[in-house]
């Protein structure tokens, strides 16, 4: 073997070595220039707001009740005829244990209808949390696989959907829901979906 012929080799194994590298330069680089964007990571756009909520059929979560009656599952039906706020949620989420209180005041308002989608959860942890911190739903759908999250456009729990009386996903909130936030973010757009904007 000639010296010209090992040239070109160990030029394609330097490239080789150093080609991992590289792409993790390129991927730092991209994190990097999104953290010093100054854009609210929060502030994740669904392409699902300004359209219909998904077709969706969910069965409730067995051994819940309000009012002495068991609480329903949830499907697309249930959102129609009334501005409805959906939260995804699961027991081993610890932000939707800290916004609980928050969705139980939420619940007073008789103008909207809080349901929910217990997410990829197990049953009996669904119900522990419950019991444990209270039932604010009007319908709980369970979603075991997360296939209706994904419907959904979840990345991750808790979130929080504004659907209008139409069936139109208006606002998607994520994230835990805190007293701040629900005064500059969420209420305002349920206001807003109450009135028909």
């Amino acid at each position: 073997m000639s010296v010209a012929e090992n040239k070109p080799a160990g030029r394609r194994r330097a490239v080789i070595v150093l080609l991992p590298l590289i792409i993790f330069a390129a991927i730092a680089g991209i994190f990097l220039l999104a953290l010093e964007s100054g854009v609210d990571p929060e502030l994740i756009p669904s392409v699902l707001v300004g359209k219909p909520a998904p077709d969706f059929d969910l069965p409730p979560l067995d051994g819940v009740t309000a009012n002495n009656l068991p609480v329903p599952g949830l499907k697309k039906a249930d959102l129609s005829g009334h501005v409805s706020l959906v939260n995804i949620f699961a027991s081993w989420c610890g932000p939707c244990r800290q916004e609980h209180p928050i969705l139980a005041e939420l619940a007073k308002d008789t103008r909207v209808r809080l349901v929910a989608i217990n997410y990829k959860d197990k049953p009996d942890n669904a119900r522990h949390f419950l019991e444990d911190l209270g039932n604010p739903y009007a319908a709980i759908g369970v979603d075991a696989r997360g296939r209706t999250g994904i419907d959904w456009g979840v990345y991750g729990v808790p979130e929080t959907f504004v659907v209008g009386p139409d069936g139109i996903i208006r606002y998607k909130f994520v994230g835990p829901i805190a007293e701040d936030r629900l005064a500059k973010e969420l209420k305002p757009e349920i206001e807003k979906a109450l009135a028909g904007k």
